[in-house]
């Protein structure tokens, strides 16, 4: 049962970030698993019947949810081997990562977050959300007032297109929205003494469930976007 992170989770990230090499990773391989892999399983484990209300296709394995401690660094100028925070990600089982719709969370030694959005930006999946803007407007307008967005607990962000204009008529919550070359939903400023409590389970659990119809929704354009390409 997820009782909170312990301090020894954010005690590791500070170490590997100053430490940031195999030696030091190999000799505190043990507090890695023990402090830092063991709670993020025991937090997605707590998250996964929640996930599947959401959607019976989301993959809840905390193995495909957690992303490795271990980087990438073919393609970065920074060859750092460790990372010094983890996030994990939920999303449809068996989907490509680039381009789709993750719910997500986030922890590093100084901050906790979560959210939803696309996975990069999936150009043709927001075309056909401005499409839907456009022509369903009060469907869009119905699911952003079930999640209660815009709102000033859960930011609504993104790229935008600077010289994409709105059309003409089209309401002013949707209008802010329609440049946006990618969207993302996360709450920010959460008080970051309680990832060390079982509360911070129920929180997120609560966020994502408020954000059920703009999961739904993203599905849905992502969805009849492929559906297209594919004809």
């Amino acid at each position: 049962m997820f009782q909170g992170f312990p301090e020894e989770t954010i005690r590791f990230f500070l170490d590997i970030r100053f430490h940031n090499d195999s030696a030091f990773y190999h000799a505190h391989e043990k507090e890695y698993r023990e402090y830092v892999k063991k709670p993020f399983y025991s937090f997605i484990e707590s998250l996964s019947e929640t996930m599947l209300s959401i959607s019976p296709d989301m993959e809840v394995r905390p193995v495909k949810c957690l992303a490795r401690l271990r980087r990438d660094t073919r393609f970065t100028k920074d060859k750092s081997p460790y990372r010094d925070h983890l996030w994990l990600c939920f999303r449809k089982a068996a989907e490509e990562k680039e381009g789709s719709i993750n719910y997500w969370f986030e922890l590093t030694p100084e901050s906790v977050g979560w959210g939803l959005g696309f996975w990069g930006i999936n150009r043709p999946a927001m075309e056909m959300l401005r499409k839907r803007m456009v022509e369903k407007t009060d469907e869009i307008l119905s699911v952003l007032k079930k999640c209660r967005l815009p709102g000033k607990d859960l930011l609504v962000e993104g790229q935008r297109y600077q010289r994409m204009k709105p059309p003409d008529g089209l309401p002013l919550q949707l209008a802010m929205l329609y440049p946006m070359k990618e969207i993302y939903i996360t709450r920010e400023k959460v008080p970051f003494r309680s990832v060390y409590t079982p509360e911070i389970s129920e929180m997120v659990k609560k966020d994502f469930l408020r954000l059920k119809p703009m999961y739904k929704l993203l599905c849905s354009v992502a969805e009849e976007a492929r559906s297209q390409l594919d004809v």
